[in-house]
């Protein structure tokens, strides 16, 4: 039965590691196997889902309430048009992907590659592109390394924020763009995840567990993004490329 301390402590490496770009699939696999759980199961990863779901509605809670008063907004399309890849990808490989999630055999090459886009993307010049200067094709273009971050240990928020800097975001705008377009990527994964649970893929799990995860989940996401958003203003992505470096030759040893 998973404690409320695990619980405590993988709501916060969900929190934090979903919007900082070192994945938090990877370190959740990681997690679990830190604490013995072969699976913490579904039903607790669709609940940390949920606490940086949270995280994120109230952090653009003026932008989401601006979309639900004008439905029919570009913002609202970007959206749409950066999730397109990530939804034709996760549907076209998801048995695949399944698989691929429960060994971890990929894992450490998969922090290997997210340090390497991390490190090369850094040493784009300067972009000059505002929220209000991002095109459909650059929504596409990032929503594109999105899809790509369906493997486990690719980090979303990385793979997005590398992107948005290759075509010409600023730093900041890059981050907030990012962590906007996760929304609905975290939506669907509740989605599927709900769907599998409905299904009989649940396990037993107390409520206050839960809470505790989703709470921790929510309240470290919160952070993240906040801090990231300012942090990548003025500092480089290097630190985070050697430190998942570091995690994929460390998880490459011990998987031999």
């Amino acid at each position: 039965m998973l404690t409320k301390l695990e619980a405590l402590i993988l709501g916060i490496i969900q929190g934090l590691t979903e919007f900082l770009p070192i994945s938090s699939t990877g370190h959740l696999y990681l997690g679990r196997k830190l604490f013995g759980l072969q699976e913490a199961g579904l039903l607790l990863d669709t609940m940390l889902h949920v606490g940086t779901l949270l995280a994120v509605f109230i952090f653009y809670k003026d932008e989401f309430m601006n979309m639900i008063r004008k439905p029919f907004s570009k913002l609202t399309f970007l959206l749409i048009v950066g999730t397109i890849p990530a939804v034709i990808v996760g549907l076209a490989f998801k048995d695949y992907i399944e698989d691929i999630s429960k060994t971890g055999v990929t894992i450490g090459w998969e922090f290997l590659a997210t340090g390497l886009f991390l490190w090369l993307a850094d040493s784009a010049k300067n972009g000059y592109k505002r929220m209000d200067d991002i095109s459909y094709k650059d929504a596409f273009f990032i929503g594109s390394f999105q899809a790509v971050a369906i493997l486990p240990a690719i980090s979303r928020s990385g793979m997005t924020i590398v992107a948005a800097l290759w075509r010409k975001l600023d730093r900041e705008t890059a981050a907030y763009f990012s962590f906007l377009l996760s929304t609905p990527a975290i939506v669907g994964a509740i989605v599927l995840q709900t769907k599998d649970l409905l299904g009989g893929g649940g396990e037993e799990i107390s409520l206050s567990a839960l809470l505790v995860g989703i709470v921790s989940s929510a309240f470290f996401g919160y952070i993240a993004v906040k801090w990231m958003i300012g942090f990548l203003k003025k500092h480089s992505l290097k630190p985070f490329a050697i430190y998942v470096w570091v995690l994929g030759f460390i998880v490459l040893v011990l998987q031999h």
